[in-house]
């Protein structure tokens, strides 16, 4: 598909001062010379605060990282996660169009969005809330068919249940992502064949659906209200000065696990078994543990990960033990 940039663009372009600083921390993740590396992240980012992605701002990224702008439009052009014209302000919906989306219904979703939302792809609907698209393959096969919506994805839709997302949306309600027929994740329909006892707790959120829930970042964009993000490699904080591990508190711990046995932490993404014994080694146990930990208690942890430095911040423990918290009744899961 032919992507251009939009006939009508802004003048000029720049990062709020919390972006710029996040724009340069990301920058440092690569060595000397090589900062180009973070082209995706930084358009990303622009993105998310002007909510498409501007020509002003595409050549601002590409000064940033010493880059010809068109090697930066070439990157923006490519990757139909970024958006080169006008988007509706609440929610722009990729209908992925690709073979097994549209023998599940994808058509019927395309419909939905013509009727509810404008006759042509790119249009902004009346209300100026929405507008669609259809896309490629995203990837949610066993999902099909679904709907990508800013970073979240929506699956196992139908055209009536995409119909009750959007004017969900629009009365200013935030619909939980993931499968939208009741499926953990992306297991037989007819329910689990094999690895059974994995049955429970299923009415939990999935990995991907908790961490989005619990972040409130659902259908959120970047507007400079955001809880600081910690960049572990530089040990520091995009708003603040470096952490200091000094003025950090440990966590409250255990001497042992609880009746009926520690959680499986490896449930965990970033931990993996040698990380699991260390944690229990340490006093930390159970989800819910890792899930009451603050700023000042993950930093501590983060500092005395012996060979696993900035674990805890890096992929974020706390929200993903907030979710798995929820179905924890004791003993291994």
């Amino acid at each position: 598909m032919l992507r251009r940039l939009h006939p009508n663009q802004p003048d000029s372009f720049a990062f709020t001062d919390a972006n710029q600083a996040w724009a340069e921390a990301q920058m440092t993740k690569f060595p000397e010379g090589r900062q180009a590396s973070a082209i995706i992240p930084l358009l990303w980012r622009a993105q998310e605060q002007e909510g498409w992605l501007t020509r002003p701002a595409i050549e601002r990224v590409a000064e940033m990282l010493d880059m010809a702008y068109m090697r930066a439009l070439e990157v923006a052009s490519f990757y139909f996660m970024f958006q080169l014209q006008p988007v509706g302000g609440v929610a722009h919906f990729q209908i992925c169009g690709t073979t097994t989306c549209m023998i599940c219904g994808a058509e019927d979703l395309v419909g939905v969005c013509r009727e509810k939302i404008a006759a042509k792809p790119h249009e902004i609907s009346s209300d100026g809330k929405f507008s669609w698209e259809e896309v490629e393959c995203l990837g949610a096969c066993a999902n099909a068919p679904m709907a990508q919506v800013g970073k979240d994805y929506y699956e196992d839709l139908t055209a009536v249940r995409l119909g009750e997302i959007i004017d969900e949306m629009a009365a200013g309600e935030i619909p939980a992502p993931g499968p939208q027929n009741g499926r953990f994740a992306a297991e037989p329909l007819a329910g689990l064949t094999s690895l059974t006892a994995h049955a429970a707790g299923r009415e939990a959120l999935n990995a991907s659906v908790g961490l989005a829930s619990t972040q409130s970042d659902t259908l959120k964009r970047i507007n400079g209200t955001e809880l600081p993000l910690i960049m572990p490699w530089l040990n520091s904080d995009d708003r603040g000065p470096a952490l200091d591990p000094s003025a950090s508190a440990r966590p409250t711990t255990l001497a042992k696990a609880r009746d009926g046995g520690p959680d499986k932490l490896t449930k965990i993404k970033g931990i993996g078994p040698k990380l699991q014994e260390l944690l229990f080694s340490m006093g930390f146990f159970h989800f819910d543990q890792i899930a009451s930990w603050d700023k000042s208690q993950v930093a501590w942890v983060d500092e005395n990960l012996d060979g696993f430095k900035g674990r805890a911040s890096r992929d974020d423990w706390v929200a993903q033990a907030f979710s798995l918290s929820g179905s924890s009744v004791g003993g291994v899961k």
